[in-house]
């Protein structure tokens, strides 16, 4: 079973990807946003939690119990690399922090770390295009993992929105090369997504006053209305960690 240190967690799509894959367990999660460590809460009650990854260390790992972790997971910020954001790239206050996955992967040594982020972190910045993802590339390769990305959007897996992003998962030189076959699920139907989404939107309007099909247009007064929207906005399509949990399942020799 890989012990999980899901960063950047969100609502926990990363863990709900991977433990649905079989063969992973999340034993501590950091996310800073209130709302969405409840979210945590209330889904892996048992799950130590921190808030700062700035602050978390192998040592405050290892002094709550957590003596080794298989696997680092998260979608660090993509504020200062999006088309649409800062273009600090990663030297930037939040995409930055990057640095601490590579900061704990130095003292936990994991056999395997994921990350999720926009595509422009492989082509950006303008001035000189690629540099960013050399720099991740370079990370990765001073702590002695190998790495391999794939560009994977939400709509292959029949979601109604693009959701482009790419996927990074780098290995320890002991760990096998990942094996995708196999491994896709099946995507949801047209008709089941379209019913699925359509049977959200219609209960959110009924609860909370939110008219479907306009989800920008909040009804004033809605507790944890805006929490809510921008913690689902900003989660992982969980099949994408399961497809890719299993991926490095039959890498390790396992059945997923």
């Amino acid at each position: 079973m890989f012990k999980v240190l899901d960063l950047f967690s969100g609502i926990g799509g990363f863990s709900l990807g991977l433990e649905r894959a079989g063969g992973f367990k999340t034993v501590a999660f950091c996310e800073i946003d209130p709302y969405c460590r409840a979210v945590l809460k209330k889904h892996w009650p048992d799950v130590k939690q921190y808030d700062d990854v700035r602050a978390l260390s192998a040592d405050q790992l290892r002094s709550d119990g957590i003596a080794s972790v298989d696997v680092i997971c998260g979608g660090f910020p993509c504020q200062d690399i999006s088309i649409a954001g800062r273009k600090a790239g990663l030297a930037g206050a939040r995409s930055g922090l990057w640095s601490e996955i590579v900061r704990l992967a130095r003292e936990l040594r994991p056999q395997h770390i994921i990350v999720e982020n926009v595509p422009n972190l492989l082509t950006g910045p303008s001035e000189r295009p690629g540099a960013w993802f050399g720099r991740v590339l370079g990370d990765v390769a001073e702590i002695g993992m190998d790495a391999e990305w794939h560009s994977i959007p939400a709509a292959g897996l029949g979601a109604h929105f693009v959701g482009d992003r790419v996927w990074i998962i780098a290995s320890s030189s002991a760990a096998g090369r990942l094996r995708w076959e196999g491994c896709w699920p099946t995507p949801l139907g047209e008709d089941q997504w379209g019913r699925d989404e359509f049977e959200r939107l219609v209960r959110l309007e009924i609860e909370h006053g939110v008219p479907a099909g306009s989800l920008g247009r909040l009804s004033d007064g809605i507790p944890d209305r805006v929490a809510q929207l921008h913690a689902f906005g900003n989660a992982v399509v969980p099949q994408i960690p399961e497809i890719i949990g299993k991926a490095i399942m039959r890498a390790e020799g396992m059945n997923p």
